[in-house]
């Protein structure tokens, strides 16, 4: 039976079989392929000349040499010519049959997105209902402003990280059990820690760059981290392990949020997107490019889970509608890089900070900037925290300040830190304050 060229589908004159795909290649025509593209043309892997396996066949009788004007010397160019032609044309049938495999795949995913976000938005209904009920009542046994006042430095925690790689880089508390803490490292470690019994609960490792974003889940053992290395990691905390790996995006990851329903991650990224994706199966939902074309700092889900917000490197705080994955609304105003934002639980207010040592609060109803908090030149502020009810809104950067939300009363400012503080939470009824810094330490403050 005679070889056939899987390319040019004749009898090839010196034939060859590709190791990769096992097809019969004429030599001439599958070397120059491998010279222009590198890979085998069937099976796309790696393939180089060198491991191309010649076939030893019958010889083909040939007619003496021809001369150059001679029939014979042009039905050798006319089959050069075709040759080139059959290697271009499966060259574009192959680039076509990727390009298909791609739109289908881009189709499949928006037709996901769709779905899961019209599930959700059902779903919110419920949460927003719950938030508003919420609203018109004070926690039971939330802290008193005077209380704040009266709060002091309870206790310093420096070993959570290495000491080799100072500077724990962010922070954040199990919303379900308050006495466990979570910290995001220089050494390229994340720190579970029970303040309770001032045990490490976990470390877990696995990033290869610095972890620059944390989150606790609410309703699970399960915490996810973003660094620079351009991953987010999902872990279970009993293991120690990584579950899911996300490779959303294609530069360090800036910002995390974690939707109301705890099972889709919002996350943006120097690549300039933001992306929606699934935690538990680490599929990528959306993946939406901010149109002014410039990096993406950070990001937070409002509570009710169908907008969210996101900030900017030139200075933007942008709206988003996430059923329409469309921007909504931009809040203008800061100067430089857009470092923290949040949203309080009522849904009402978000505060936005920058590079330019302000605090600004936004009525999200009537879109506008009601109120600045400047604070002293200089200042880098950091990251920006409301309490879980929407009474007090903390301050981390130059140092650790609380501010009493309405009248926007600054309350307490912690001096404690020797370098910059990077993270702030409160924990369950503001009953007690954490704050980390570059200096490597975890501090606790409260009432004695």
């Amino acid at each position: 039976m005679a070889l056939i060229c899987a390319i040019s589908n004749e009898v090839p004159e010196v034939a060859v079989v590709s190791p990769s795909s096992g097809a019969v290649f004429e030599k001439r025509i599958i070397e120059k392929y491998i010279i222009e593209n590198g890979v085998d043309p069937l099976s796309g892997k790696e393939l180089r000349v060198e491991d191309l396996i010649e076939i030893k066949t019958p010889p083909i009788v040939k007619p003496k040499p021809p001369s150059a004007t001679s029939i014979p010397a042009t039905l050798k160019a006319m089959q050069d010519e075709w040759d080139a032609l059959m290697l271009h044309t499966f060259t574009q049938r192959q680039q076509l049959q990727t390009a298909r495999q791609e739109l289908s795949h881009a189709l499949y995913q928006h037709d996901a997105a769709c779905r899961v976000i019209a599930r959700l938005t059902k779903e919110v209904t419920a949460l927003t209902q719950e938030r508003k009920r919420r609203g018109r009542t004070v926690p039971e046994g939330l802290v008193s402003p005077d209380q704040i006042r009266a709060f002091l430095t309870l206790a310093s925690h420096p070993g959570l990280h290495s000491a080799s790689v100072p500077g724990i880089l962010s922070l954040d508390i199990n919303p379900s059990d308050h006495s466990k803490l979570l910290t995001g490292g220089n050494d390229r470690n994340a720190t579970v820690f029970n303040k309770d019994t001032e045990q490490v609960v976990a470390i877990l490792k696995g990033h290869t760059k610095k972890v620059t974003r944390v989150i606790y889940h609410p309703d699970e053992d399960t915490v996810i981290t973003a660094s620079p290395d351009h991953t987010i990691r999902v872990w279970n905390v009993p293991t120690s392990q990584t579950s899911v790996i996300l490779r959303s995006h294609d530069g360090p990851v800036t910002g995390l949020s974690l939707h109301p329903t705890g099972d889709y991650l919002l996350s943006t990224s120097t690549d300039q997107h933001w992306a929606f994706s699934d935690i538990r199966t680490g599929a990528l939902l959306s993946k939406v490019s901010d149109s002014s074309g410039v990096s993406l700092t950070t990001a937070q889900f409002h509570p009710d889970g169908l907008i969210f917000g996101t900030g900017t490197e030139n200075s933007q705080v942008k709206i988003w509608d996430l059923k329409e994955q469309s921007n909504v609304a931009n809040f203008p105003g800061h100067v430089g890089p857009v470092t923290s934002i949040s949203f309080s639980e009522n849904g009402y207010y978000l505060a936005t900070a920058a590079e330019d040592a302000c605090v600004k609060l936004w009525d999200l109803r009537k879109l506008k900037n009601f109120k600045t908090i400047q604070l002293e030149e200089g200042y880098a502020i950091k990251e920006l925290c409301f309490d879980q009810s929407g009474t007090y809104l903390a301050i981390a950067g130059t140092d650790v300040r609380v501010y009493l939300c309405r009248q926007w009363q600054e309350l307490k400012v912690f001096n404690d830190h020797t370098a910059s503080a990077t993270g702030v939470r409160f924990g369950k009824n503001a009953q007690y304050i954490a704050s980390t810094s570059m200096d490597r330490t975890l501090k606790l403050y409260g009432i004695e």
